[in-house]
């Protein structure tokens, strides 16, 4: 049976329950709203870095529909709580202060093969995030659309490492640069886009500092992630590298990433507080 995806009408707006919203669960919505609803931009870059790839593009531009409808889904959630929220003025005012290179004709990733190993590291990051986001929650609206969107984001993560595998063949990019890549990609998660995103659904009329937006987002983002959501993330990560998830090196990376995760979170509380 073909995949049916879910639509707005799906979600148990019913059941919405104001007394369990989370502050910060709506912040963080806000400013993810903003990111996923942008995906136009995202899938003009694929459309020229992939130019003639008649297997990737159609559905490259389903990715692209299915992101829009996650910022939808969530905007409309925060409006929900927030009748004031103006999302397209927000919006706007992301669009304003963040632009992503568009009219290129390769991939900044160097192939791609690398692309496609980029584009797997977005979708680890954020399936873990939602499924974090979703099982932080007791708000069942939010729930639903987190649960969705993590869901969704797996599937992305499966398209983009099944046409990893088909260029692979073509540009043949060994271990060691898929991995720089994904390390590479990564380290990008505190980058000028979250910020921004973060600034222009939350701010107060105050100018736009990316340091104190960066350190605004990650202290929330941050506080509900879990061993889980990076146990499986990580295998995720080693997937797409061509390394082996349950590994020996596995088990080593696991640990020393999860005591990162760790220390970072204390650090991100500290500064909070």
């Amino acid at each position: 049976m073909p995949y049916k995806h879910w639509t707005l009408d799906d979600v148990p707006w019913d059941q919405f329950d104001r007394s369990k919203v989370n502050p910060q669960h709506l912040e963080l919505a806000k400013a993810a709203a903003m990111v996923e609803f942008n995906s136009a931009d995202y899938v003009a870059y694929l459309e020229n870095v992939f130019d003639g790839d008649d297997t990737f593009l159609p559905e490259a531009r389903r990715w692209g529909d299915e992101e829009r409808q996650h910022g939808e889904a969530l905007s409309r959630w925060a409006k929900l709580v927030d009748p004031d929220f103006d999302f397209e003025k927000r919006f706007q005012d992301f669009l304003d202060g963040f632009k992503i290179e568009i009219d290129v004709d390769e991939s900044i990733r160097g192939s791609r093969a690398g692309e496609m190993v980029a584009r797997c590291m977005v979708e680890v990051g954020t399936s873990s995030y939602y499924t974090a986001l979703g099982d932080a929650t007791d708000e069942p609206a939010f729930k639903f659309i987190c649960r969705k969107i993590a869901a969704d984001e797996l599937r992305h993560y499966k398209l983009f490492y099944d046409n990893l595998k088909r260029y692979l063949e073509k540009d043949r990019i060994n271990r060691l640069r898929r991995i720089r890549v994904a390390l590479g990609r990564i380290t990008e998660t505190e980058n000028d886009e979250l910020a921004c995103a973060y600034w222009a659904a939350n701010n107060n009329g105050e100018p736009y500092d990316l340091d104190v937006n960066s350190r605004a987002y990650m202290s929330r983002a941050m506080a509900y992630y879990r061993d889980p959501h990076l146990d499986r993330a990580l295998a995720m990560i080693f997937k797409a590298c061509g390394l082996k998830p349950r590994s020996t090196l596995f088990k080593i990376a696991n640990r020393g990433a999860r005591w990162m995760m760790h220390r970072q979170q204390r650090k991100l509380e500290r500064v909070a507080a």
